[in-house]
């Protein structure tokens, strides 16, 4: 790899997709376990330090806590442990260059920072993305198949009031071939009552999905879809963001923002979709730290098709403060590489490259979430 181009070593970045970071120390298991998206970190004696997150962490952050570049990774740990994990999350946030944080807080919330302690840490702004799946399952409880509908948008209205922006995790419940017709009020209702039947606060009901992202483009805010690779919980061969196709020809005359997260290993398809559809975007976070130093290569495949203005940045960093790291380090690594390659071609002005550049960093996140605002 190649040193960074200065006006991508200093570009101001905007994460548009994150979620807080622990709170308390870890031990190695712990630690190993927020390495990966697997449910378990060494089933059969292995290490994910054996893995090119593990030795990217070895190499990018350690340094970071005052160790050599591939030091050992228990003497990482030992050091991570001496300075504690408020001190650790402080040095790592706050080296980012990261000027607001859009967090998903829905996913284990109890284990995680909130927003304003986030904010603290990173010495940043922070801003809410509310996930849909959270607030109707929160709402369910207390009330009727006939009345879910109306709760679930007032709710959900009060969240907006305080957000940036709202999440679907409907792939990793039914899949991402979702039927494009807004149901009725009749298949919502008759929805909810099979819901509540079952007596299962997970929500995991094609119908019921659907409605909530209508819903939430109904108020206007940009609206975010897990696509790709997750836990083991998701069957990846439901999370190609094609199968959104029709939901996307659907929702176009809205202007309201669509915005696909991750898509590894659906990032070439994803990026078609930036390209041809005028309100969706497209990210490659999560696979950013996960792929290491081949990382450039994954973010180079979304811009062979996607434009420059309909791609961002984010890290889906969870649980461990150098996943930010990670994510940033190795995406201004990516970005600065396919950027220095078209120069030397001279395949762009060194003006373009800066303008670009900075569209990707943070000038089209701040459109789409209208942050100057928030």
């Amino acid at each position: 790899m190649t040193g960074l181009l200065p006006f991508v070593a200093d570009l101001p970045l905007v994460d548009h997709h994150c979620h807080g970071v622990v709170t308390e120390d870890v031990a190695r298991a712990g630690f190993e376990a927020m390495l990966t998206e697997a449910d378990t970190t060494s089933p059969l004696g292995t290490s994910l330090f054996d893995s090119l997150i593990g030795l990217s962490v070895r190499e990018r952050c350690a340094p970071v806590l005052d160790l050599p570049k591939h030091a050992p990774a228990d003497a990482y740990l030992a050091r991570r442990a001496e300075l504690g994990a408020a001190e650790v999350a402080r040095r790592f946030l706050r080296g980012t260059g990261t000027t607001d944080f859009l967090l998903d807080g829905g996913f284990l919330p109890d284990a995680l920072t909130t927003t304003p302690e986030f904010g603290v840490l990173a010495a940043a702004r922070v801003h809410d993305v509310v996930r849909l799946e959270q607030v109707a399952e929160a709402v369910l409880p207390g009330t009727t198949a006939e009345g879910f509908a109306a709760a679930f948008a007032d709710e959900l209205g009060k969240r907006a009031a305080t957000a940036v922006g709202f999440k679907s995790i409907a792939a990793y419940r039914v899949g991402l071939d979702l039927n494009p017709e807004r149901p009725t009020a009749g298949e919502v209702a008759a929805a909810a009552g099979r819901w509540l039947r079952t007596g299962n606060v997970r929500l995991a009901d094609e119908v019921l999905h659907r409605h909530l992202v209508w819903t939430g483009l109904d108020l206007g805010l940009p609206v975010q879809f897990h696509v790709g690779y997750g836990d083991s919980d998701v069957d990846l061969h439901r999370c190609d963001p094609l199968l959104l196709t029709g939901l996307l020809r659907a929702t176009r005359d809205r202007g309201v923002p669509i915005l696909l997260l991750h898509n590894y290993p659906f990032h070439r398809n994803a990026a078609y979709l930036a390209q041809v559809f005028e309100h969706v975007f497209a990210d490659v976070g999560l696979s950013t730290h996960n792929a290491g130093f081949r990382a450039p290569a994954i973010l180079a495949e979304l811009l062979e098709l996607a434009p420059f203005g309909k791609v961002l940045f984010s890290t889906d960093a969870f649980g461990l403060a150098e996943l930010y790291h990670l994510g940033t380090a190795l995406f201004r690594q990516g970005l600065s590489d396919f950027v220095r390659a078209a120069l030397a071609a001279d395949r762009m002005s060194e003006v373009d490259a800066v303008r670009l550049c900075a569209l990707v960093g943070h000038e089209n996140a701040k459109r789409i979430y209208r942050l100057e605002h928030a």
